[in-house]
């Protein structure tokens, strides 16, 4: 009975010991963390907390900017020949092209797609492909239901970027981001009219930025983004979450027609510098070292040509009155640099060369035999292309 009693009241102690033990520690790291730094030291930075897209009211950036987004109609009537002849080619050879015995026919074909305003005195920015080359009627209709013939300021196929204008006044206007402070995973609204669902909304992020070697354009410098994008939508605006306009909404990756997840935008900083020159010029100014043909450079062939590396752009081809020639760049050189910056591939170098200053000298660094040389070429205003996008 003794010991009993002694075993119960040796369990109760050491039960006490431990309870004493823990609180203090518990009080110890309490006061530890209310205990202020000294003075003179910093204090450790919190972690920074990460901005989710809840803490983002999306809702009032699409209530300021939804309304400065246009629906965009052209019509375009071509006039076909009656022939039933038209495509034959023995009829051509022996009767010439002189179809007027058969009278013509007018074809009607429309096309939609949206436009941004970006200034309140009417300017309004979409695709080129959305307005066509020969269009002979464009109307922008407003989100308040107006609807105004448009005029064309002018138009750049190497973009796909059109100017247009309205005869209005006091127009709600999108403000210009910088495009280039863009970031991966940062979150975008595209808005837009596809499939004639006017003032549609979007939401997603900026997949990737720089997208180039894509194919529906000539000059390629697009942002990506998975904010669903679909036919119509084209013209439209790329909004951060700041309200402010950070692209032009131009095409989409798709094999079923529809929308992939996979979208690209003209950058607003190209688009700005491109509506300056169409309102200043009537068409975009741009450099050019006279005609040369340039090319992606393979495996193979810079194995051939002794180059360590397949970045560059390949010169195949080019006029022997062109300033390129003149200063001594031959086909087979591989363009590896381009006033000290170095040229990654065939498209980036087109950039850097449309965006020199016409009237200047530059120096662009070629590899031919496998031994770098320097030669200096005269920028010189370059010709317009007429390659079109696929969409």
């Amino acid at each position: 009975m003794l010991k009993r009693t002694m075993l119960i009241g040796l369990i109760l102690s050491c039960g006490l010991l431990a309870g004493l033990v823990l609180t203090g520690r518990m009080r110890s790291a309490s006061e530890s963390t209310a205990v202020p730094a000294p003075e003179g030291t910093a204090a450790p930075p919190a972690p920074a907390a990460a901005v989710p897209a809840s803490a983002v009211d999306f809702t009032e950036i699409a209530a300021q900017t939804v309304n400065a987004v246009t629906n965009i109609s052209s019509l375009t009537i071509t006039r076909l020949p009656n022939s039933p002849f038209a495509n034959d080619p023995f009829f051509h050879y022996f009767f010439g092209d002189d179809e007027d015995m058969f009278g013509y026919r007018s074809r009607r074909e429309a096309s939609l797609g949206s436009g941004v305003i970006v200034s309140p005195d009417g300017y309004v920015l979409t695709n080129n492909h959305v307005i066509g080359e020969r269009a002979s009627e464009i109307s922008v209709a407003l989100a308040d239901k107006r609807e105004i013939r448009a005029k064309v300021v002018g138009t750049d196929p190497w973009t796909d970027v059109a100017l247009l204008k309205i005869n209005l006044r006091n127009l709600p206007v999108l403000p210009w981001g910088d495009s280039s402070r863009l970031k991966v995973a940062e979150w975008v609204l595209a808005i837009g009219n596809p499939f004639q669902l006017n003032q549609t909304v979007t939401l997603g992020i900026i997949s990737a930025v720089g997208r180039a070697n894509i194919g529906i354009a000539t000059y390629e410098d697009f942002i990506q983004t998975d904010a669903a994008i679909n036919p119509g939508n084209s013209g439209g605006a790329l909004i951060n979450a700041r309200g402010e306009l950070v692209g032009i909404n131009t095409a989409i990756y798709s094999e079923s027609g529809g929308y992939q997840g996979v979208g690209f935008a003209v950058p607003s900083n190209l688009a700005r510098r491109v509506m300056a020159d169409l309102v200043t010029y009537g068409e975009v100014q741009r450099g050019s070292i006279g005609l040369v043909e340039i090319a992606p450079l393979t495996t193979e062939q810079a194995q051939d040509l002794g180059a360590p590396t397949t970045r560059g752009a390949l010169v195949t081809r080019m006029r022997r009155d062109s300033e390129a020639y003149r200063a001594g760049i031959r086909p087979g050189d591989i363009i590896v640099a381009f006033n000290g910056h170095a040229v990654d591939d065939a498209s980036q170098f087109l950039r850097m060369l449309s965006d020199a200053k016409i009237g200047t000298r530059a120096k662009v660094t070629v590899l031919r035999e496998a031994r770098r040389r320097d030669v200096t070429v005269e920028i010189l205003r370059g010709s317009r292309t007429r390659r079109r996008p696929v969409l």
